[in-house]
């Protein structure tokens, strides 16, 4: 009976509640949606209205007219809603609505507790109306300030309580709301005045008490530097007397002992005294010498002290939240089963091939052995005893004639080994894919700077080299034998080992379509003049100003390393990582710089030494501080690949050449002309030759992998280099007319006929010499008939035509 008399108490409980509407997730979200927007839209009208409601005024209640045109930014919409709620309303207070219904919304999207909501709304309505009659005092003046509703709700007060009774009315909801609401009470400001008073009489007592601990301390050090008092002896009454009058001259307090406990200080240096006895007979005193001892210097510590408190310095920190691109963004073209695959009947035909040719001429071997790479077989031999080797290096053509295949090259003798080996390219090559030598270990566990993939070898291994260490790549080859895919490649390695803080690119593609895809990561990896609209440089002016501006950022790190005591770049960002340089004298972390130029014959045929001068002298100095320079190039001869660039370029790619006078000039030795192509390159630091198959990494690759790295937080801007301004040969100032030369109109007049502004045109055209036709030249640019000086180009003429310049030299 109890049981059911508790369900029956429970029953009658539950039938007393408000329903319960069961919204849904999902319309929660569409409501408060609603809301949000409908909270947004009256905010807009509002504050719309506030501006264009006299012009307004004419199209209320025109609503269905759509021939009247109004300025509200929500249209009539916004006018009418704004109209009913401002000016017939609540005036500037119905912005309380908006707010209101915009956080409705966000409670009911975001699916919060939906408690405060009530309280929101009663004290925001509450707020609203008291605001409304207080501004309704001024709605003669202005009729938006409280509406239709303020300004009656302030005269009806007025009518029954008069001014003084309407304010206090007002004040009295004020005080209910501060304590109602905000629960301001009297104790609370009194308690408030009552801290404050007490902070400032605290800080008195502190500073006093600390004055006191310091005169405290000071007694104690002189006690402790007295000497220590012997035993008290027996002394007779004339020494009495003398010990009181002793006592009477000492006047300084002895402090009472304090029940502290003492701390031990820790060990200091002890100044060192030394007494000068004086002649005791002759009136003498004695004196008392102290020396004081030097304080240690912090400088050391210091450092140590930040690192401790704060870590070391972090350069990838701006972007911490960086992610490398992972190999699932380049292609695997070995993925169905591919790889290298040994075809037995082709290296027995080979082998046999090469036997007999030798025997032809009197060469025996004693040993064979082969090397299956992904495009060519090494094949090592070990001739008999007494078989000079020059005698099997003539043979190359014959071999090559025996195994009918193109690029024979014989190694004689394979550097380290006792052998000499053949290289015979196979029928079926293989691809190496970029993704294959960036998975492997030998470049994920490289312990280098600038880890660079640049293949593989012919026995099937990853090839990584540190480009820091070359410290110059100089490449060369044909026409469509891989010199873009090999740059692509080294860009690529980088990309994958270096974050944006620790490597910078500065790209020159003077074709304009090689380097394109690295622009999406401007901001996070390529370095660029400052006011350049685009990072890749593709104008050989550019080129000039970027070049000598790198030679000023050598300069520039120079200083710094000088400043910082150290010998390379490596040395100096542990340095600054250690906290041992002081940002404040101008230290900062360096990035490696990484200078790509594409095609450099073409600047050197369009600015010849302009061009070589920079990257000599970068070449010479700038290892020491990060800058390393890749110049490609598809026309390896003396005139572009000069002996000033070849002796600061140790490190060389050579893909395939037409010519044997172009492998030398490129790796000064044949072989690579003896190339199959497609990839096929000679790689040299300075020692012996090894051949690679270089990674093959396609334009789709490189776009996935931008696009990957671009789609991420960037820096805000590119990397900005030292800004130079480019001396031009012009006076680069007014000419007086007086001044001009007696030919000046005639050699206007043949320059602008011509189009062409150069020096060597009119010395032929008015037949003067050198020095007067380049007066001439600076004249007519100090007039502005012709343009600054460009290098080896010739000058832009600014005038048109004839009658062009009549007029401009007639109005001049």
């Amino acid at each position: 009976m109890a049981k059911k008399k508790t369900k029956a108490k429970k029953t009658k409980k539950a039938s007393y509640k408000l329903p319960k509407v069961n919204f849904t997730r999902k319309h929660k979200v569409l409501l408060g949606s609603f809301l949000l927007l409908l909270g947004l839209a009256l905010m807009i009208a509002f504050v719309s209205f506030l501006f264009n409601w006299k012009y307004d005024q004419d199209t209320i209640g025109h609503f269905a007219d759509r021939q009247l045109e109004t300025k509200n930014w929500l249209s009539k919409f916004g006018a009418e809603v704004s109209h009913f709620f401002i000016y017939n309303g609540f005036g500037v207070s119905s912005f309380s609505i908006a707010i209101l219904t915009f956080l409705t919304g966000v409670y009911l999207f975001l699916n919060l507790k939906t408690k405060s909501l009530i309280s929101f709304w009663f004290w925001g309505i509450l707020v609203m109306l008291w605001l409304a009659t207080v501004l309704g005092f001024f709605a003669d003046k202005n009729a938006l300030l409280g509406g239709v509703i303020g300004f009656e709700t302030n005269d009806f007060l007025q009518d029954y309580l008069g001014f003084a009774g309407t304010v206090l009315v007002l004040i009295f909801v004020l005080i209910v709301y501060f304590v109602i609401r905000l629960n301001v009470t009297p104790e609370l400001i009194g308690g408030y005045f009552k801290r404050t008073r007490d902070e400032v009489t605290q800080d008195f007592e502190d500073s006093k008490a600390k004055e006191e601990k310091v005169l405290q301390d000071f007694l104690e050090k002189e006690k402790e530097n007295q000497p220590p008092k012997e035993e008290p002896k027996p002394i007779s009454d004339t020494n009495r007397a003398s010990a009181e009058a002793k006592k009477e001259v000492n006047l300084a307090p002895t402090p009472p002992p304090t029940p502290e406990t003492k701390v031990e200080p820790q060990p200091e240096p002890k100044p060192e005294k030394i007494v000068i006895e004086g002649n005791k007979e002759d009136g003498d005193v004695s004196m008392e010498v102290e020396t004081t001892v030097e304080e240690e210097e912090e400088v050391g510590n210091l450092s140590k002290k930040l690192v401790k408190d704060f870590g070391e310095f972090d350069p990838t920190l701006e972007l911490k939240n960086y992610k490398f691109p992972s190999t699932n963004l380049l292609k695997d073209y070995n993925a169905g089963g591919g790889g290298i695959t040994i075809n037995q009947e082709e290296l027995e035909e080979n082998k046999n091939n090469i036997v007999r040719t030798l025997k032809n001429y009197k060469i025996e071997i004693a040993q064979i052995k082969a090397t299956v790479g992904p495009t060519v077989t090494l094949y090592e031999i070990v001739p008999e005893a007494g078989v000079r080797i020059s005698k099997i290096k003539n043979l190359e053509d014959d071999i090559a004639l025996s195994l009918a295949a193109l690029g024979i090259r014989i190694i004689a003798p394979i550097p380290g080994k006792g052998t000499i080996g053949i290289e015979v390219p196979n029928k079926n090559s293989t691809i190496v894919s970029m993704r294959s030598v960036i998975a492997s270990s030998k470049f994920q566990n490289a312990e280098m700077e600038l880890p660079v993939a640049l293949g593989k070898t012919i026995s099937n291994e990853t090839y990584v080299v540190d480009l820091a260490k070359m410290p110059h790549l100089l490449m060369a080859g044909a026409t469509g034998q891989g010199k873009s895919v090999g740059l692509n490649a080294v860009l690529t390695s980088l990309l994958y080992s270096k974050h944006p803080a620790e490597v910078k690119f500065v790209l020159v593609d003077p074709k304009k379509v090689e380097l394109t895809l690295f622009n999406k990561i401007e901001r996070h990896y390529l370095a660029k003049l400052p006011n350049s609209e685009d990072a890749i440089i593709t104008d050989n002016t550019k080129v000039i100003n970027t070049l000598n501006s790198l030679c000023i950022e050598m300069d520039n790190r120079y200083d710094m390393l000088k400043d910082a005591m150290v010998r390379n770049i490596k040395e100096y960002n542990e340095k600054f990582k250690a906290r041992k340089l002081n940002p404040e004298n101008g230290h900062k972390y360096l990035p490696y710089i990484v200078l790509v130029v594409d095609e450099f014959a073409d600047l050197i045929m369009t600015a010849g030494k302009e061009v070589e001068t920079p990257i000599a002298r970068l070449a010479q100095l700038a290892r020491a501080i990060g800058i390393h320079l890749i110049i490609a190039t598809q026309r390896p001869s003396v005139n572009v690949i000069t002996g000033m660039i070849k002796a600061n370029f140790p490190a060389r790619i050579a893909f395939r050449v037409t010519s044997k006078i172009d492998s030398r000039t490129i790796l000064d030795t044949g072989g690579a002309d003896q190339l199959i192509g497609k990839g096929d390159m000679l790689y040299t630091q300075g020692n012996y030759l090894v051949r690679l198959q270089c990674a093959f990494v396609d334009t789709p690759e490189v776009e996935r992998i931008t696009d990957f790295i671009g789609s991420q937080k960037a820096y805000p801007d590119a990397h900005l280099l030292p800004e130079y301004e480019g001396e031009e040969s012009g006076t680069g100032v007014d000419i007086d007319v007086s001044e001009r030369d007696k030919l000046f109109r005639e050699a206007a007049e043949i320059l602008v006929i011509a189009q062409q502004g150069s020096a060597s045109l009119l010395q032929r055209k008015l037949k003067v010499g050198y020095n007067r036709a380049g007066r001439i030249v600076d004249q007519l640019e100090a007039a502005g008939i012709v343009g600054p000086f460009e290098g080896s180009k010739a000058r832009q003429v600014l005038i048109t035509d004839l009658n062009a310049l009549e007029d401009y030299l007639n109005n001049e």
